[in-house]
Formats: structure tokens, sequence, C-alpha cells
């Protein structure tokens, strides 16, 4: 791998990783277009290691407080009903859907979900569901000649059972195109809660899952020894530093502004996807290994 390569991987993997517009697609996407080799599955782990890195950084108060408050629990009957405690709590609820669908569907993901076709399918579907979501939000934070403005729920309301359908949107993204962030927002959306709360407990309940992917992945690949170690760790502190400016600039962006751009490229995406596979410009299993 050139060092060219690493910084565009590592670039895109920073810019795509936190946006609902799915990285994996992307990574896989650049590859194809650009003719470049598989960069090998040790290139991934650590370039996400690095994305999760810039997360624990963003949120390190918010983790923190999670982790003290949790761990006190354990110990401390009163510290139970205390909120970071709970939440705590709550992204382990939400981590067991990946978790328990990762393992089961392996082949599945490794295998037919791989193909062009199911990812550009994915961008369009999962568009329009974040779509309608943010649609209905806005109506709600609008409200209207004959609507009144309705409170959407916070992360203060999250229960056991939201938790656990946020992690099943979370699982989604195992098949390329859905996007993590995408499909955890668009179920947060859904479920009545804030743009902010649920980008917020998307990006948290991202860490367990991802780092614990990151690791494995990381093992198994390195014990072949082929892995470009300067290239990989350039393309690794690009992600990292381009991924904190996107969630830096993205939890100001949602405060204020509609979904509206992303599912508007994503459905442009997968449409420009579907052509260029039908027309046989690309393979439908084109830059397979990458992302």
């Amino acid at each position: 791998m050139s060092w060219f390569e690493s910084f565009i991987l590592g670039l895109v993997q920073g810019l795509t990783e936190f946006l609902p517009i799915s990285s994996s697609a992307h990574l896989r996407l650049t590859a194809a277009f650009a003719g470049w080799e598989d960069p090998g599955a040790a290139f991934t782990a650590i370039t996400q290691i690095g994305t999760e890195t810039a997360v624990l950084i963003y949120f390190r108060k918010d983790i923190a407080r999670i982790v003290t408050a949790w761990f006190r629990s354990l110990t401390d009957k009163a510290m139970r009903s205390d909120h970071d405690a709970q939440m705590g709590w709550l992204v382990i609820v939400g981590s067991i859907p990946i978790g328990v669908l990762g393992v089961t569907l392996k082949d599945q993901i490794e295998g037919p979900f791989r193909d062009l076709r199911v990812t550009a399918t994915m961008l369009i579907v999962m568009g329009i569901v974040l779509g309608i979501a943010d649609r209905l939000a806005a109506r709600d934070e609008a409200g209207g000649k004959h609507r009144v403005v309705r409170d959407r729920k916070t992360l203060t309301d999250l229960s056991v059972k939201d938790g656990l359908i946020f992690g099943l949107c979370q699982a989604m993204a195992l098949v390329p195109g859905v996007s993590r962030s995408g499909a955890t927002i668009s179920g947060g959306l859904l479920m009545g809660y804030t743009r902010e709360s649920a980008a917020r407990y998307s990006f948290l309940l991202a860490i367990p899952a991802v780092l614990a992917s990151g690791v494995f992945e990381l093992k198994d690949a390195t014990e072949g020894g082929h892995v470009s170690w300067g290239p990989t760790i350039f393309a690794t502190v690009i992600a990292f530093g381009v991924g904190y400016a996107v969630i830096a600039w993205f939890m100001k962006f949602i405060t204020t502004k509609s979904f509206m751009p992303f599912v508007i490229y994503r459905i442009a995406l997968g449409v420009l996807l579907i052509v260029l596979v039908a027309t046989g410009v690309l393979s439908p299993h084109a830059g397979e290994s990458a992302g």
C-alpha cells in the first residue's frame, strides 16, 4: 500500500464513519473506483479503532461519568437509580443484538451481503427510512396550524426496551450500505427521540461493538504478519483527526438542521451504483474485500 492510498482511505474512513451514509460502502467504492488492492483486514480494524478513539475523546466526560457510576452501582444499591449508572447498563444491553447477529450471520455478512446490488439497495431503502424519520421529528418540533409542538424523548427517557431496539437498528449495519449511525439515528427518531439524543446514544453504543470487532480482526489479521505498519498507522492518525472534526461538526449540525442532505445523497449514490452495475461499468463484486 502506498502512502497516498493510506491517506485517501484514512480520509474516507474518518469522513464517513459517523455520518449516516455508510463508511463500509464508501471504503469499498473508493477501492473499486481507484482499482486498488484490498488494504487488508488489519488496516480496516486499526483505522476503525482510530475513529472510535475520536469518540472516546470527544465524549470523554460522558464516558468517564457513565463508567464511574456503573462501577459504583455494582456495590452501591443507591447508585442503581442514577441515570449515568443506568446508561452503562443500557449501552451493554444495546450491544447484545450486534454481538449475537454478528456471530450467527457471519457467513452471510462475508458472502451474499457483500454484493454491490445489496449495498445500493440498502443505501436507497435506509435513505428513505431516514428521510421519513427526519420528517416526523421536524413535524413534532415545528407543530403546525392543526398540530401542537410535541416534546420528544431524551436519553433520560431511555428504557431497556428502547435500548434493545436501538441495538437491533445498529445490528442492521452488518449489511454494507446501511450505516451504523444512520440506522440507529433513524430508529431513535422513529421512537420519538430528539436528533441530538439519538445521535449521542448511537455514538456511545458503537464504542464496545467497534472496539471489540477491531481487536478480534486485528489479532487474526496480524498473525500472518502481512501489515504495512507505516501507511496503516498514518491512515489511522488521519482517520482519528478527521473523525474527531466530523463528530464535532455533526453534533452541532443536527441541533438546527435536517438530515435531508444525507437522505438525498444516499438515494443518489444508490441509484448511481445500480446503474453502474447494470451497465457493466462495475462488477457486483468489485472491491469486495475492502471496507
